[in-house]
């Protein structure tokens, strides 16, 4: 396993700087090619495609696209009571998060006789993808049914790869039920979004498009999205990501630990130190091969942590300028002031602070979204949240005295900008007032 040294900050030139920040280059060649093929299939060919494709990547036709009700319903009783437990716990969690921080309507008067008001409503309907591989990912199910439920979303479609029986985990579904899913597809990757961004007669069209996927997912959201009459997408994505800012105080181990975590997703995951202490990023660096040689998913952490990034700052606030930077997925500030450091920080999808907060207490069940910006996306985009499953609109209502104050500003404006019938349509109602 090949792990890359430490880097000096102070020591690099520009074009080393800048290599020192840089993402995994993603191989696409040929992918969006054959992503449209995928798409253009599955929207002529509809549930028939899609069960070809199902079978042709994922090695098992199921008998069934949708999931019956009866088999949503019982899926828990296949189910471990203390996983259960788990379930509900964190449920409550996130649902207390999210619902804080559900957008309230809006109405107030910016002028005497002049009303504006915002208001929500869900996205109808909406469309989850929730990854298949070689676990369940019950916490993706978790993530994206609960807002969807919390933004009252009343017609929502789960699509996940179904398993070598052709069946979807007993987890899966029974966490799907609690979040109030009914439509479950037994289907996965880019035809999975293919169906729910333009329907078949099994999976409803949906206007919007959630949850996290490989790089097919990805550029079928993406595709289908530029689509005419296709899905909107939740946000760019790509592969996982997690920044550890580090003091000589931390647990070598644990830190290793969280750059792990991340590292596990993919080969093309990437996980970065920054600290101001050589000793620290020394230990870290010594027992990282040790503990990832122990994980089932070795191979793939070989890849992975060949893109690890060990970089040594003159100082804390050097190694915050340099994480806003990058703008990661996920940022461990794992210091002793780390409650004053995150005051510094512009661009991260979920910060973590302290030794005693891991990511994957983001990633199951503190209350927070795992899904999330990465490969540098964080600095314009932000986390999933309730109001990413409602549409905002905006309503006014003038009274003749409201017009009267404000319409004189709208004729102006209008002039200004050359538009006629915009003025018009102003002007000729203050010159009808009483």
């Amino acid at each position: 396993m090949v792990i890359p040294d430490i880097q000096d900050w102070a020591g690099l030139d520009a074009d080393a700087r800048a290599d020192a920040l840089a993402r995994p280059a993603l191989d696409q060649s040929g992918l969006a090619d054959q992503v449209a093929s995928i798409l253009a299939g599955v929207r002529e060919g509809g549930d028939q495609a899609l069960l070809d494709y199902t079978e042709r990547f994922d090695g098992v036709r199921p008998a069934a696209l949708r999931v019956p009700a009866e088999t949503l319903a019982n899926a828990a009783d296949a189910v471990s009571p203390s996983l259960l437990v788990a379930i509900d716990r964190a449920m409550a969690r996130i649902t207390a998060f999210h619902d804080a921080g559900r957008p309230r309507a809006l109405a107030m008067d910016t002028e005497d006789g002049l009303r504006c008001e915002a208001r929500y409503a869900p996205i109808e309907p909406v469309g989850l993808y929730v990854p298949g591989g070689s676990a369940p990912l019950i916490s993706t199910v978790m993530m994206l049914g609960i807002p969807a439920r919390l933004a009252g979303c009343s017609q929502v479609v789960l699509c996940t790869p179904p398993g070598p029986d052709g069946e979807i985990d007993a987890a899966i579904l029974a966490t799907a039920h609690r979040c109030g899913i009914d439509t479950v597809i037994r289907a996965g990757g880019s035809q999975a979004i293919a169906a729910m961004a333009f329907g078949t007669a099994s999976v409803p069209a949906c206007a919007k498009l959630f949850g996290p996927g490989n790089a097919w997912v990805t550029e079928a959201k993406r595709q289908a999205a530029a689509t005419p009459g296709g899905a909107a997408q939740d946000m760019p994505a790509g592969p996982s990501e997690v920044l550890v800012i580090a003091d000589d105080g931390a647990d070598p181990v644990a830190v290793a630990w969280d750059l792990l975590s991340q590292a596990e997703h993919g080969p093309d995951s990437q996980a970065l130190l920054f600290s101001d202490s050589r000793d620290l990023l020394v230990a870290v660096r010594k027992v990282l091969p040790e503990l990832a040689s122990q994980l089932p998913r070795a191979d793939v952490l070989a890849r992975s942590l060949a893109h690890a990034r060990f970089l040594l700052v003159a100082d804390l606030d050097q190694a915050i300028t340099l994480s806003n930077r990058y703008a990661p997925e996920h940022l461990i500030i794992n210091t002793r002031d780390a409650n004053e450091r995150v005051d510094g920080v512009t661009a991260a999808g979920s910060v973590f602070l302290g030794p005693w907060t891991p990511e994957s207490l983001g990633d199951y069940c503190s209350g927070t979204n795992h899904v999330l910006p990465t490969y540098g996306h964080a600095r314009a985009f932000s986390g999933l949240s309730v109001r990413d499953f409602m549409r905002r609109m905006t309503v006014q209502r003038a009274t003749p005295q409201g017009l009267g104050t404000a319409g004189p500003d709208a004729v102006t404006l209008a002039a200004a900008e050359g538009l006629d019938a915009h003025r018009m349509a102003v002007a000729y109602r203050l010159a009808s007032l009483p």
